[in-house]
């Protein structure tokens, strides 16, 4: 059996009791750390947090592991049970469906745990679920690549009136260009985009577009550390979110639609 479970947002201790069962059973354990993190993903000692109360040693599965050795959890998991890990809930992204997929097309029995993610828990903010259009990446521009098909999505977003969930860009363990064109892989420094970058990569592509589809002075909501304890969140205008220090990662954006009375009670207070 492969077990995928979710994590939650905030600590060790967000997982459910129905999750912790299931990898106290486990042979071997796995923990998927690129496509997000944990808070304990940015202390020294959360890992050990994590397998003391589970009770079990852990693996760390990065971005190289679950892409290109992903057979070798899949054949573990032929013969054992084998927990897979992910942050929030399993299905937040798409590369846990693929491991899904490569397990049924393998004959692996398949046990889904499900948990919070960011898609439902910015429902915190008083913008109702169900007001959201599609979700955007923005990724961190570099000199030479500085790619906009985000913009599109927004665009049709507010067309309708509705919220745009901004998931920002997390860099870990990614090879350098030198190292890859020597072919010995050396790794860029961890990096987690700040809700103030994210802004000024909007305004930056609304300035280059220049279609109006927001600007400086449209409403937002910026999250810091959703699920956590000490957890941040701030709604004003983008000009006004540039100025806030929202903290250590990880950051989430959301650019706010046509809102409901009630909707507008609850932004006031997170308003700056």
């Amino acid at each position: 059996m492969l077990y995928i479970i979710g994590l939650g947002l905030g600590d060790e201790k967000d997982i459910t009791l129905k999750g912790l069962e299931a990898v106290k059973k486990c042979s071997k354990v796995y923990m998927e750390a690129y496509t997000s993190l944990l808070s304990f993903g940015l202390s020294p000692n959360g890992l050990s947090n994590l397998e003391n109360l589970y009770g079990r040693s852990i693996a760390i599965a990065d971005r190289e592991m679950v892409e290109e050795k992903a057979d070798e959890i899949l054949n573990e998991a032929q013969s054992s049970d084998v927990a897979f890990l992910v942050v929030g809930d399993p299905f937040g992204a798409t590369t846990h469906t693929d491991l899904v997929v490569r397990a049924k097309k393998l004959g692996v029995e398949v046990k889904v745990v499900h948990n919070a993610s960011v898609m439902n828990a910015v429902g915190v903010c008083g913008l109702q679920l169900y007001h959201y259009g599609e979700t955007v990446s923005i990724p961190f521009f570099t000199e030479t690549w500085r790619p906009d098909s985000f913009y599109e999505k927004i665009r049709e977003n507010r067309k309708l009136g509705l919220h745009t969930l901004c998931l920002l860009d997390i860099r870990v363990k990614e090879p350098t260009i030198e190292s890859l064109c020597r072919g010995k892989k050396q790794y860029e420094p961890a990096r987690f985009m700040t809700v103030n970058t994210a802004i000024e990569q909007l305004l930056e592509v609304e300035e280059a577009r220049g279609e109006s589809v927001y600007g400086e002075n449209t409403i937002c909501v910026g999250f810091a550390r959703l699920g956590s304890e000490d957890q941040k969140v701030v709604a004003g205008s983008m000009k006004q979110l540039l100025t806030v220090d929202f903290g250590a990662p990880l950051h989430c954006l959301v650019i706010v639609g046509k809102t409901h009375p009630v909707e507008e009670e609850m932004l006031e207070f997170y308003g700056l």
